[in-house]
């Protein structure tokens, strides 16, 4: 089937080439040198650095042009990698901040996809990959992706509209609208979305200690999700000096799923059958967001304030059914349900400065920031005389308290080609987890002192080198805390720890760029690594992963990226990237420290074709790689996508075949055999065929502003 597809592609590939061979047979030759029939030409510089950061362009770049959305322009951003669950990396490790136009838009994974989604590459001017961030911003931003949106340039009003249709065993449709009316002292701005549709995810799972049992976790989860949001805001000029911004959202979400599962078990050589149970569990999940956002700015000359003010209110419910039978005989094990009510309340202020003192320029600012969570999961257990009782054992209530106040002194100056920006944050935290069922609180508070420093120098305008050092505290989430359980089937689930210490990082990184051809290096340590590792029980069959800090983890990355243009229709994309780690990892009385090495391939390329028509052909390959407990097996995806703009531009139409030979599944296996044999399997329903349909209208061009979060929303995940 594989090969067949393959020589189906190479065909049609062959075709259009042919055709466009006869098409440009009829126009005049341009003069341009030749060797051996292919023709080299530079590629049109669509990259830069500001501050040792990756400028990217996105508007009218030709390696986009069949890209559906934003997020699918990250996945082939250099430097930058997007998972099987769409989660957006740097580096194949931090998971990054989103700004727009240089304020953070930090939301929930599934929000920010979402939200990304929506933006189509026409309405993006540009990116910039910050993976060193410095001292100016929130400790916790170890990457940021900068999102900057096309400019006002008229009065008037302007609406686009970007939806999407995924298919494959099941569809997934995604809407969005985004109306704005841009007047002489103010922009209005509305943006609605709503997304419908059903994924589906596949877990099958290994678990066996020596001389115990082996048993075999087959899982699969169906999900209906309906997702709705709404937002209105306004951005006033008081005067030439004075801007005062307001906006209100809103988000809801509904998720309809199903998991349901197997648990065949045998004797240790597998010769005779111990238990074969079948497992249920629908869930019904529902989450409520409302937001509003403030912001004003005062300049004058060479001197600026600002202030941004956010209140962000969410609220999850989820009901699950877990109901464990006999398989052969259908007969009812056992049978719990679950009901969880989650509320989370942040308030931030931030007030910013800065004034330019010639080629000097002087910055400094305070944040403060408080955020309460509260959780409250209720289990009851069917009895044996078929009554639903409450069960103490897996009932949970916990509450999480954070107060964060922070500022930040930085100091940048150009001395000709030489550009030098140093700085200095502190933030002191104090906050307070109260495990309320089992009677546990732990409070802490510290302060802690964050440097930064980047140098850049530009030796001309092909040649550009930048050397930059930063220290980061990461501090762990809400469900990295909350020690209740979430399952992956009946015998195996992650439980959070209250006890879990931030991690802090310093890194030094170096970025050379030769025309288009940007190559970094990154080395770092980072102190008291947040992670899981597994336990697994043999007199229960319980495998849980549990939450712990490592003490270090050593890290190194070099990343190259280079455009080649290989004749006028045919522009190409290299990436490369590789990865070091060395962990030490203390686990049952022993110690692990392996040093792993991997690397990641990605190709992408562009074919420019008569009429119109593009098509892009992605590839990416990841070697084998993991950490000091597991194996991650290699992998790999194909992509391929045409693209044909209509009616001068304003009607965008995109056909998307991703992963198409349904290769990119994440495969884990336990390193160290005498301890356990543990293997399993995560599968999401990536490889779909995508519609894409943009149509922008209205007699204006000018951004849509968007909303400002923190981020202590993110960490509410």
């Amino acid at each position: 089937m594989m090969i067949r597809l393959w020589i189906f592609i190479l065909l049609l590939f062959l075709s259009i080439f042919a055709k466009s061979q006869e098409t440009d047979s009829l126009r005049p030759k341009d003069s341009i040198q030749t060797i051996s029939g292919v023709v080299i030409q530079s590629a049109p510089r669509n990259i830069k650095l500001n501050d040792g950061n990756m400028v990217l362009n996105i508007s009218g770049n030709k390696d986009f042009k069949t890209t559906a959305n934003i997020l699918e322009v990250l996945k082939k951003t250099p430097g930058v990698t997007v998972d099987q669950e769409d989660g957006i990396f740097l580096n194949g490790r931090i998971s990054p901040a989103i700004f727009i136009d240089g304020k953070p838009i930090v939301m929930s994974s599934q929000e920010l996809q979402t939200y990304l989604r929506s933006l189509s590459p026409e309405m993006v001017e540009s990116l910039e990959v910050n993976s060193n961030p410095s001292s100016k911003y929130d400790a916790e931003f170890k990457g940021i992706i900068d999102i900057k949106l096309k400019r006002n340039v008229n009065l008037g009003w302007k609406g686009n509209y970007n939806g999407n249709l995924s298919v494959n065993k099941f569809n997934y449709r995604e809407n969005s609208l985004n109306i704005s009316y841009n007047t002489k002292k103010a922009t209005y701005n509305l943006q609605m979305g709503y997304n419908s549709g059903i994924s589906t995810y596949r877990y099958n799972a290994l678990q066996k200690l020596a001389n115990t049992n082996v048993m075999r976790t087959n899982t699969y989860q169906k999900d209906e999700a309906t997702i709705g949001n709404l937002q209105a805001g306004i951005d006033y000029r008081i005067n030439d000096k004075n801007r005062l911004g307001f906006t209100i959202r809103s988000n809801f979400r509904e998720h309809d799923r199903n998991r349901s599962g197997t648990l065949y078990t045998t004797n240790n050589d597998e010769t005779q059958l111990v238990f074969n149970t079948a497992s249920e569990n629908p869930i019904d999940y529902k989450q409520k967001n409302y937001g509003i956002t403030t912001d004003y700015s005062y300049q004058n000359k060479n001197f600026k304030l600002s202030f941004l003010g956010n209140y962000l209110l969410v609220e999850n419910k989820q009901k699950d059914d877990f109901i464990n039978r006999d398989a052969p005989t259908s007969q009812v094990l056992s049978y719990w349900k679950s009901d969880l009510i989650n509320k989370i309340n942040i308030y931030t202020a931030q007030l910013d400065a800065s004034q330019k003192l010639g080629n000097a320029n002087l910055e400094a600012g305070i944040k403060f920031s408080r955020s309460h969570t509260q959780n409250n999961i209720r289990y009851d257990t069917l009895s044996v005389n078929e009554e639903f009782t409450f069960d103490p054992t897996r009932s949970n209530r916990f509450s999480y308290k954070e107060k964060i106040l922070a500022g930040y002194v930085a100091y940048n100056h150009k001395f000709d080609k030489l550009r030098i920006n140093a700085g200095l944050r502190f933030e002191n935290t104090r906050s307070i987890s109260d495990a309320i069922t089992v009677d546990s609180i732990v409070s802490r508070s510290y302060l802690e002192w964050l440097p930064s420093f980047n140098a850049q120098y530009t030796f001309n305008k092909s040649n550009e080198l930048s050397i930059s050092y930063s220290r980061k505290i990461t501090r762990p989430v809400f469900s990295q805390l909350n020690p209740f359980r979430y399952y992956f089937s009946p015998l195996n689930y992650w439980i959070g720890n209250p006890y879990l210490k931030p991690s802090f990082t310093s890194q030094v990184k170096a970025t050379y760029r030769y025309k288009s051809w940007i190559t970094s290096l990154t080395v770092g340590k980072e102190n008291d690594v947040m992670t899981r590792y597994p336990i697994y029980n043999p007199s229960t069959n319980v495998l849980e992963y549990l939450g712990t800090n490592l003490p270090y983890r050593k890290f190194a990355t070099l990343e190259t990226s280079f455009p080649i243009k290989l004749t006028k229709w045919w522009n190409m994309n290299s990436q490369i990237a590789g990865y070091y780690n060395d962990e030490f990892r203390p686990y049952l009385n022993e110690v692990f420290a392996l040093k792993i090495y991997n690397y990641e391939i990605r190709l992408n390329q562009v074919f420019s074709l008569p009429k119109g028509f593009t098509i892009n052909l992605f590839t990416n390959y990841e070697s084998r790689t993991g950490n000091s407990l597991y194996i991650i097996k290699p992998r790999y995806s194909v992509d391929i996508s045409v693209q044909k703009s209509w009616f001068d531009n304003t009607l965008n139409t995109k056909i998307s075949f991703n992963n198409i030979f349904d290769t990119y599944d994440q495969r884990l296996e336990f390193r160290h055999k005498q301890i356990m044999d543990n293997r399993f399997t995560h599968w999401w329903d990536n490889r779909r065929l995508v519609f894409t349909l943009s149509y922008s209208f209205g007699n204006s061009n000018f951004q849509t502003k968007e909303i400002q979060k923190t981020e202590e929303e993110n960490r509410t995940r």
